[in-house]
């Protein structure tokens, strides 16, 4: 029985509509406990209301408690993520392309590589404080450590997992070692590498909102929600929370949808 295009497309719909509605059970039923047990808890300070919490969010450009508004840390944030984020893409990729291409790279700079990679990034946050004091400085290198690493060594698992026909192939037909990096391994490795910028913008916004808590610090959803917890504003941390949350749950969604859209290349060739 042949199934016309408007059947596939309605089952496609269902299909995803059914999946969002089973999403969406969990929140739910998260919600409705933390009403419940914050009913009987009775305790602002503790749990608050979720009503409390959605007032705050409702009003994303007020001012809170002289700290500016959601909006304004949130973007101040971001843009701190985009810096640190950035300089970690810069590294990490061309190191990571240069240790997958060439073994005795690879040999020279892994074993440093591995001795600083399960360092926790806010293990350095001491070092940071004295190497630059506290700003924008010492947070970058706290949100670069730890992007850097991801990027890099997906990177480095990109390249080597380029299957050697493809290149082998480029070689008889008389390309060059540049021309091979450029129009064979980096196609090949991107998905790969676009992973890497995925776990590693994931952790960045980790570690910024972490690095935002440091003392001296006037800004930030980090700062805010510290700043709420001295005012004993336990609505306005988690609402920080929730925003923390969302903004992270975006930009992975976004980095999954550039991979659906621009790799789907990939499935065809496994």
């Amino acid at each position: 029985m042949k199934i016309t295009e408007s059947a596939k497309k309605r089952h496609i719909r269902t299909a995803f509509l059914g999946g969002r509605a089973i999403g969406a059970i969990l929140p739910i039923l998260i919600i409705i406990g933390w009403e419940i047990a914050a009913i009987l808890i009775d305790n602002e300070f503790i749990l608050p209301r979720v009503e409390s919490v959605l007032a705050i969010l409702a009003a994303p450009t007020v001012d809170i408690l002289g700290s500016g508004s959601l909006i304004d840390n949130a973007l101040l944030s971001i843009q701190r993520v985009l810096m640190g984020f950035g300089l970690a893409a810069a590294v990490g990729i061309p190191v990571g392309i240069v240790m997958g291409y060439w073994k005795r790279a690879e040999d020279f700079l892994d074993p440093a590589i591995q001795l600083f990679r399960p360092i926790p990034p806010l293990a350095w946050i001491p070092l940071a404080l004295a190497w630059f004091k506290t700003g924008i400085v010492s947070m970058t290198f706290i949100i670069f450590i730890g992007a850097v690493f991801p990027v890099l060594l997906n990177t480095v698992d990109g390249v080597k997992s380029v299957n050697r026909t493809w290149v082998e192939s480029a070689f008889t037909f008389g390309a060059s070692q540049a021309q091979v990096l450029r129009k064979v391994i980096l196609p090949a490795a991107l998905p790969t590498v676009w992973t890497g910028l995925r776990l590693g913008f994931g952790i960045s916004w980790m570690c910024v909102v972490a690095a935002e808590m440091l003392p001296g610090t006037t800004s930030g959803l980090g700062y805010l929600i510290m700043y709420a917890y001295n005012w004993g504003q336990s609505q306005v941390i988690i609402a920080g929370m929730i925003v923390i949350g969302l903004i992270g749950l975006g930009i992975d969604g976004l980095f999954r949808a550039v991979e659906k859209r621009q790799f789907r290349w990939r499935g065809m060739v496994r």
